[in-house]
């Protein structure tokens, strides 16, 4: 199991890994958006189309994958790592710009150490890899969406950021309960000897089919 977290330059992990170069571009467009004049409009603009841009690669390369068969273990946990890195990367930068509330980057921040944790955990006691689900996918998409609100307020509409949040953070807060759930009961299935873990097991880890990638 561990062999196979080895990086595998597929087509899906080789955008994966553009969309990790991306990120801090993006980062600094956001932030020299606040310019004043034209200056400011031009750089907003490049801030959201690498921001669309890295959004519509992490649907190619999950479309890649599945089409063409090139699923791999390490993308399985590449890919979120990259959303993850994306979204928190965005928030924590439209939170000095003040468009993003506090509390929702401290909700951000703490779930995702709450998952980084476990799944560490789990993947040591028992090289039990915990996967995307539907349920995964449809916050990361809500999210998605709220921040890309973020970048069209004003001045004298920042206060909706407290309000389009809302969603997101309650299906985030439902993905989080179903995963720790799932893995528990995973952990549970596989008893104490890690060697009875079988390369092929349903309980292992998650089928191929079972995966939008994650490359």
């Amino acid at each position: 199991m561990l062999s196979k977290l080895r990086m595998e330059w597929t087509l899906p992990n080789i955008l994966t890994t553009v969309r990790l170069i991306a990120i801090p571009f993006m980062g600094f467009f956001i932030f020299a958006g606040q310019a004043e004049g034209e200056k400011g409009e031009f750089y907003n603009i490049l801030a959201l189309a690498f921001f669309v841009g890295i959004w519509l690669t992490d649907a190619a390369d999950g479309y890649i994958a599945r089409k063409y068969d090139m699923i791999s273990d390490f993308g399985k946990i590449y890919d979120p790592f990259v959303d993850k890195l994306f979204q928190f990367t965005t928030a924590f930068i439209m939170l000095l710009i003040g468009k993003m509330p506090l509390w929702v980057v401290i909700y951000i921040l703490v779930k995702e150490i709450i998952m980084i944790l476990g799944g560490a955990y789990f993947l040591q006691q028992r090289m039990l890899v915990v996967h995307s689900k539907w349920y995964g996918k449809v916050s990361t998409v809500l999210f998605v969406i709220a921040l890309a609100v973020l970048f069209f307020l004003r001045e004298d509409t920042k206060y909706l950021a407290n309000y389009i949040f809302i969603a997101p953070v309650l299906m985030a807060t439902f993905s989080t309960v179903c995963y720790a759930v799932t893995a528990v009961r995973n952990f549970e299935e596989l008893g104490n000897d890690p060697s009875d873990i079988k390369e092929d097991s349903p309980n292992s880890t998650e089928t191929k089919s079972d995966d939008k990638k994650e490359a």
